[in-house]
């Protein structure tokens, strides 16, 4: 009997505020990985959002033509399971994806966020995860708001507990938050 190889991918974290850089930190890592790249938009296209519509089209302009793009608004865990060991997925973003699914109630959610975590886990192939930093602001005033900024706050957390490598993208800088932090313990719930 053979045993398996190991498993030869990586799971990157990159996080930060809005319109830090995240993303194109992302695609300078996924770009450095030498393998098939595939943009995994969580975005919902709305043609009569024209203001979303020119920043989604910013993001696309900016990346190289032989990336392939996948418009996955909801079914992320089974995209991750889908692809392969020569795949690098660019997910942007957790904090659309989280939004997206913001109607589901706890339980629902808590199936979804755990299947995601454990697709990421087996995955064969490299994946990026572009994460908003939602809750260095005030405690939102409505429950919406609240639920969101829970939801994805615990899901970030999550997803760096297993990362390979964490990145923080702040003020025109990229820090890396694996070779400079400490990780605090696992959440059990």
């Amino acid at each position: 009997m053979t045993s398996k190889p190991p498993i030869s991918r990586q799971i990157i974290l990159v996080t930060g505020p809005a319109s830090s850089g995240k993303s194109e930190w992302a695609e300078t890592l996924a770009t450095q990985t030498d393998k098939s790249v595939v943009y995994v938009a969580t975005a919902k296209v709305d043609p009569s959002d024209k203001e979303w519509q020119a920043r989604i089209t910013k993001h696309a302009l900016r990346r190289p033509s032989s990336w392939q793009t996948l418009s996955v608004p909801e079914e992320l865990g089974t995209t991750i399971q889908a692809s392969g060991p020569s795949k690098c997925l660019l997910v942007d973003s957790l904090g659309t994806w989280v939004a997206n699914l913001l109607d589901q109630d706890e339980n629902t959610w808590e199936k979804i966020s755990e299947d995601f975590l454990d697709s990421l886990q087996s995955s064969v192939g490299d994946v990026i995860l572009v994460a908003e930093e939602i809750g260095w602001s005030v405690v939102p005033a409505y429950a919406a708001g609240r639920m969101f900024r829970d939801r994805l706050g615990k899901l970030v957390r999550q997803v760096g507990a297993i990362a390979d490598s964490v990145y923080l993208v702040t003020g025109g800088h990229v820090i890396n938050l694996s070779a400079l932090g400490t990780p605090l313990p696992r959440e059990n719930s």
